[in-house]
């Protein structure tokens, strides 16, 4: 995994976001790796977004935006228990992600809203809503990087309904990866530690944790987009304005989910 310099863990968004999930007992409650991320960006009308968001907004410079993160989640556990709770939880430990995500706030709290998630594990699927409250749907997902050409390779289709994604993202020059520069676009996009949710309409929240995100920019491009534009036909407008690539983390804090108040 990618170093980052001892001196960006005192980067101010994740120090902040550090000393709240402490601040809970109990947290953090799981753990995992997060490896292969791909940020994807665009620009959308805020008052068409707003109607599928239950959270306020959180606009830059007056632009709503989203992203989509594809990437893989790898070996998740609870931090406590040991190899019975690992062994416990290997049917739902590994399994690749898309998330549409938006940025919100919440009292004077930013983080970041999923309109909807795709994963390749069944039984997540089925856990997800209830006990998170994430928008979980069931897809079938590959992510492919190939080395010689620094690019990535996804596709992720709908299983019930069969409208798909197809992306491609090529990194903008070598693989070198550094923190976000502080009070930047890439700043405010990436280093957002609290998830707002609300699927089955019980507005839930959870934190994470992870060292400041080690990346580079992108170039990204769209194939078939049905999957974006069945379920939002707002996205018939979106400007795609940017894209990140990161190695991931080898371990994330994932928090507990708590009722919004």
């Amino acid at each position: 995994m990618n170093a980052i310099s001892q001196s960006n863990f005192t980067h101010e968004p994740g120090v902040s976001a550090r000393t709240r999930i402490l601040s809970q007992r109990g947290e953090p409650l799981f753990i995992a790796s997060w490896t292969g991320v791909v940020m994807i960006h665009f620009e959308v009308n805020a008052e068409a977004l707003q109607r599928n968001v239950p959270f306020e907004l959180d606009l830059w410079e007056g632009r709503a935006l989203i992203s989509l993160v594809a990437f893989t989640m790898r070996g998740m556990k609870p931090r406590i228990g040991g190899r019975l709770t690992e062994l416990l939880f290997r049917p739902i430990a590994t399994h690749h992600f898309l998330n549409v995500r938006t940025y919100v706030r919440h009292r004077e709290e930013s983080g970041i809203h999923f309109i909807a998630e795709w994963l390749t594990s069944r039984l997540a699927v089925m856990l997800g809503p209830s006990i998170f409250g994430l928008p979980y749907h069931y897809g079938s997902i590959s992510y492919d990087r190939n080395l010689r050409s620094d690019s990535i390779l996804g596709h992720v289709m709908d299983v019930k309904n069969k409208s798909q994604l197809a992306f491609k993202a090529k990194l903008d020059g070598p693989a070198v990866f550094q923190a976000c520069e502080a009070g930047s676009l890439n700043e405010w996009l990436m280093e957002r530690y609290t998830a707002f949710n609300s699927a089955g309409g019980r507005p839930k929240y959870f934190r994470v944790w992870h060292p400041p995100w080690p990346q580079c920019s992108a170039h990204a491009t769209i194939g078939n987009d049905s999957l974006l534009k069945t379920n939002w036909p707002w996205f018939n407008d979106a400007k795609l304005f940017g894209a990140n690539f990161s190695p991931g983390f080898d371990e994330v804090w994932m928090g507990r989910p708590h009722d919004v108040i």
